[in-house]
């Protein structure tokens, strides 16, 4: 009898601790059941058709994971890099039962890359994630828009455009005015800067020579590796160095500049600070104290949302998701969790 108590109480804990591993199981429906997925055949991916004035294109998705109340539509940053950066989510959000979506914007690796300079406008952007939401079925009982850097940008345009459709939205890295983020390279991160260096920097985006490796050097020396990304450059773990390789520069420079040393393209005078309390949806922000975005002013932007939060990565930088890992995936989760619960 002793025994059939234990493999009874055995079977019990088994069972209860595949529920907790598996926290969006509804029947024989789990986080990694496919069953009726018309994306399965492809292992999530889906290319999904998008309409612009140049013609109609395709861009690049993929699926993981399954949960009915929430679904996280990843924007990358650049723009003109690619979703790559962001696999580090793939050691965190299935272990919450965090359903997400990679996604390539036009014009970078994985969808289709038109040589048209005419769509590499912000609303162009916003319409394509709005036919991208439309075709993966996303709405306001289940759609977390994340968007890193640019695609920060990206999210807050969209939310300022789309919210209605939003669940929660969460802004990682970026200040909401360019010309803030310009003082802030030009008044607090250039004069800590080693100046003959800076000098060298300048000559080389003053003469067009963007190609030039001695460029490249001297950014990764003096700028990168201190407020992109706080390791080593050939430690960068791989999903960065491939998002690095693949950078479009066709779309990059002429948006951003030549590099994250501050903004000089077509988003110069980007400015939605004022636009802000606009923003009713539940809103993370996202900071990192070595960051290339002043922290200061992203946790202002946290009281500018109506519903805001703020999270701090004390020792990480632009790309915070890898040089303080632990803290940032758990702001994230914690967040998209709570606003599930109801509880933000």
């Amino acid at each position: 009898m002793k025994k059939f108590i234990l493999i009874i109480g055995t079977m019990f804990l088994l069972s209860a601790c595949s529920q907790a591993v598996n926290p969006t199981a509804s029947g024989a429906q789990g986080y990694f059941d496919n069953s009726g997925r018309d994306d399965a055949l492809s292992g999530g991916v889906k290319l999904i058709p998008v309409h612009t004035v140049a013609g109609d294109f395709h861009v690049w998705t993929k699926r993981t994971g399954n949960h009915p109340r929430i679904k996280v539509l990843l924007l990358h940053g650049g723009p003109g890099t690619t979703h790559e950066y962001l696999e580090a989510f793939d050691s965190y959000l299935p272990a919450a039962g965090i359903e997400y979506y990679y996604y390539d914007q036009l014009g970078s690796t994985y969808s289709d890359q038109p040589d048209a300079p005419q769509l590499w406008e912000i609303p162009r952007f916003v319409e394509e994630v709005e036919q991208v939401r439309l075709a993966l079925g996303l709405d306001h009982d289940n759609f977390y828009l994340y968007g890193h850097s640019w695609g920060g940008i990206l999210a807050i345009e969209y939310a300022l455009e789309h919210q209605q459709h939003l669940k929660g939205l969460i802004i990682s890295n970026m200040m909401s005015s360019i010309p803030a983020y310009n003082a802030y390279a030009r008044d607090v991160l250039e004069p800590a800067m080693d100046q003959n260096a800076l000098a060298k920097i300048k000559a080389f985006e003053a003469a067009g020579k963007y190609d030039d490796q001695q460029y490249m050097d001297l950014l990764m020396e003096h700028f990168y590796r201190q407020h992109f990304l706080r390791m080593p450059p050939d430690l960068w773990p791989d999903p960065v160095k491939r998002a690095f390789a693949h950078l479009n520069p066709k779309i990059y420079i002429p948006m951003q500049g030549p590099s994250e040393l501050g903004a000089s393209g077509k988003i110069l005078h980007w400015e939605r600070t004022a636009n802000l309390p606009r923003i009713t949806v539940p809103t993370l922000i996202i900071a990192a104290r070595n960051d290339t975005m002043d922290p200061k002013y992203l946790e202002m932007m946290a009281t500018k949302v109506r519903k805001g939060r703020y999270l701090l990565c004390p020792n990480g930088s632009h790309l915070a998701m890898f040089d303080d890992q632990q803290i940032y995936m758990k702001g994230v989760i914690e967040f998209i969790q709570a606003v599930d619960a109801g509880r933000f």
